[in-house]
């Protein structure tokens, strides 16, 4: 054999190794990645500080043996049960009639959803829309019928205007100006996601929505897509502030789709954030715009975005429970 003849014999068993170690050593590497995503389930993330207790009794419904959709609905009934939450449930202030109306949504892993909006006199919206989604063809009820339809399976009607909420209501009654308050005092909505041991997805959204609204109004807080939304496949995401503007993009949708996209959980929470901000920037809403989303994926990575500062949200996972802040484009004037 010729000296030519052994030098490239030589040199393409040397490329072959080398390509062999090289294509080793990434699938060890590319291992180690997905071990270490793997170890972040379960994991819950909630909007706002209220959010917190309410991780917490997700994760202890997770111990206890119930399953996502437990958790989750057991979850956000703390912020609804609770009246000092002034925006979710129980002591939410109420529309310019005084009236507390409701809005709420769930969904699993399988994208079975249901959703109650413009609910008057039952305390825990979350487990009205369980129900729609379990035991009815539809996936929303809105006013007279859902609340019907809650009574029919057992829900209590109760009033749900606090004295606090009433005096409130009452002293804005003075100059009954329509201005909503979304800002870092007022910790509107519960949006709550989570990611099982099984990297199954699941979410739930509750809210009494915008002080003083028109009455009948309702926001993005119950529209799957807008205050909610998930894809086992991909991720969930979840909003929180100015309903119409959430709705106006389908805000949870598009941040779900821009995970679908290769992008992470924070990135895209802020790709829709910046999206609703040029479609918004001359508009009336302008002033006082605030939206926020948080968002997990598969691997249980996690993220938040909002507008304008203050938007912090809880996270729950096995190294404990503690609130993050969340990224944000812009100051409060």
């Amino acid at each position: 054999m010729s000296d030519r003849r052994k030098f490239i014999k030589t040199a393409a068993f040397g490329t072959m190794g080398l390509a062999t170690v090289y294509a080793c050593q990434q699938k060890k590497e590319e291992k180690k990645d997905v071990v270490k995503k793997e170890l972040n389930k379960p994991l819950i993330i909630s909007t706002w500080k209220h959010g917190l207790p309410a991780a917490e009794k997700a994760w202890e419904t997770l111990n206890n043996g119930g399953g996502g959709i437990d958790a989750v609905e057991a979850g956000v009934m703390i912020s609804e049960a609770d009246p000092n939450e002034r925006s979710v449930g129980y002591g939410g202030l109420p529309d310019r009639e005084g009236k507390v109306t409701l809005d709420a949504c769930i969904m699993n892993s399988n994208s079975d959803c249901g959703s109650v909006s413009f609910l008057q006199g039952i305390k825990h919206p979350i487990s009205v829309a369980r129900k729609v989604m379990e035991e009815t063809p539809h996936v929303m009820l809105s006013g007279k019928g859902a609340l019907n339809f809650a009574l029919s399976k057992g829900f209590k009607e109760e009033n749900l205007l606090t004295e606090k909420s009433k005096k409130d209501w009452e002293k804005w009654l003075e100059k009954s100006k329509y201005k909503p308050v979304i800002n870092i005092e007022n910790h509107d909505t519960i949006g709550m996601l989570l990611l099982d041991e099984n990297g199954d997805l699941f979410g739930a959204c509750t809210t009494s929505g915008a002080a003083w609204k028109l009455h009948g109004r309702v926001g993005d807080s119950p529209i799957i897509g807008a205050g909610l939304f998930l894809d086992n496949e991909v991720g969930a995401a979840a909003a929180t502030g100015l309903g119409e503007a959430v709705i106006r993009t389908a805000g949870s949708a598009m941040v779900v789709e821009q995970m679908r996209l290769g992008k992470s959980p924070a990135e895209a929470c802020k790709e829709i954030v910046e999206r609703i901000y040029k479609k918004h920037r001359n508009h009336k809403d302008m002033e006082y715009l605030q939206v926020g989303f948080i968002a997990v994926n598969k691997n249980g990575e996690y993220g938040g975005y909002s507008l304008r500062s203050g938007f912090d949200f809880a996270v729950h996972d096995n190294k404990g429970s503690r609130m993050e802040n969340a990224g944000f484009k812009m100051e409060w004037n």
